[in-house]
């Protein structure tokens, strides 16, 4: 779906795309700048352009006004981990902390 949607980009961005769109939500918060570190030694000098979100991001927010939540930047990060996270695998779980957000998270996406 990525070389479809992003044919134009390089192959070495497409791949770093993958690998982190895939491992990123998977990762506890201290372990991220682990990763990132790992991700930067194994393509230095790659930069990753800024997906399109403005479509998603519009109805993210609509979505956050009916439902009476706040749209932060964190949870706009979630909804686009989860969503990620739809679009590669056939099935995931969605763990967390009570209250943490994860039912709102993946019904803002229904």
């Amino acid at each position: 779906n990525l070389k479809r949607a992003e044919g134009h980009l390089p192959e070495d961005v497409l791949v770093l795309r993958s690998i982190i769109d895939v491992n990123l939500p998977k990762f506890l918060s201290p372990d991220v700048p682990l990763f990132e570190g790992i991700t930067s030694d194994l393509y230095p000098g790659v930069e990753l352009p800024a997906p399109d979100r403005a479509a998603m991001r519009r109805a993210f927010e609509t979505v956050c006004v009916e439902r009476n939540l706040q749209a932060t930047p964190y949870f706009w990060d979630k909804v686009v981990q989860i969503y990620d996270m739809m679009v590669v695998r056939h099935g995931f779980m969605i763990v967390g902390m009570p209250f943490s957000g994860k039912t709102s998270a993946w019904k803002v996406l229904a």
